[in-house]
């Protein structure tokens, strides 16, 4: 993923507030200038300067007394520093493995793919005496694949969630439906748990929310 490439070698504000703006659903100056140890207007002027470039846009969340809060959060345009998993080219092969072997082609070919990735994460995984070790677990696996994952733990109800902030296979998924019911299978057989998958996204932030569900 470029991004945390350019953060080891760079280590500048700007790519330092990108990063903490694609894991949330949108930050104000504050939350960022502390977050980073850095002044509140150092911060409002690089904002302010990627706003003007297209690369972020703002929104008010309101507050329960007084004026609502400036957000900043970023937009599509910053989507090439993220990985893609080279959707391109898969889904050119799939499209071309259709004509040649049938409409079922790609689906086969999909599911044999998350089968031995499947199998490749859970000769991972640890934790496996616990859900709560096992989802953090999977979550490393998942950011180092370019997903931004992380769990959240409900202190009141005790749900976990996997949480994710960035969509590695979205044009190999918008062509073949089939890859989020496949993506499911897979974090179920791993977790061992039911999960209810859901989906937030608004400029170019995405939250996708797989809820974890004890079995028995």
């Amino acid at each position: 993923m470029v991004l945390p490439l350019l953060r080891e070698m760079l280590h500048t504000p700007v790519v330092d507030i990108l990063h903490l703006l694609k894991r949330s659903t949108g930050m104000t100056v504050g939350e960022l200038s502390t977050a980073m140890n850095m002044s509140y207007m150092g911060v409002k002027q690089h904002c302010d300067e990627l706003v003007k470039k297209g690369m972020l846009d703002t929104w008010r969340r309101p507050k329960p007394a007084g004026r609502p809060e400036k957000l900043y959060r970023i937009t599509r345009a910053l989507d090439p520093l993220f990985a893609t998993d080279g959707s391109t080219l898969v889904v050119e092969l799939l499209a071309a493995a259709q004509k040649v072997y049938g409409e079922t082609a790609a689906a086969k070919l999909l599911y044999t793919w998350f089968q031995a990735k499947t199998d490749s994460l859970a000769q991972r995984l640890e934790g496996k005496d616990s859900l709560l070790k096992r989802a953090r677990s999977l979550a490393r696996l998942r950011t180092a694949d370019g997903c931004l994952s992380n769990v959240h733990e409900d202190e009141s109800t005790g749900m976990i969630s996997l949480v994710e902030h960035h969509l590695p296979m979205r044009s190999i998924a918008d062509a073949h439906g089939i890859v989020q019911e496949l993506e499911c299978e897979m974090i179920e057989r791993l977790l061992q748990c039911d999960i209810r998958r859901t989906v937030e996204e608004v400029s170019g932030l995405v939250r996708v929310t797989f809820q974890l569900i004890p079995r028995g």
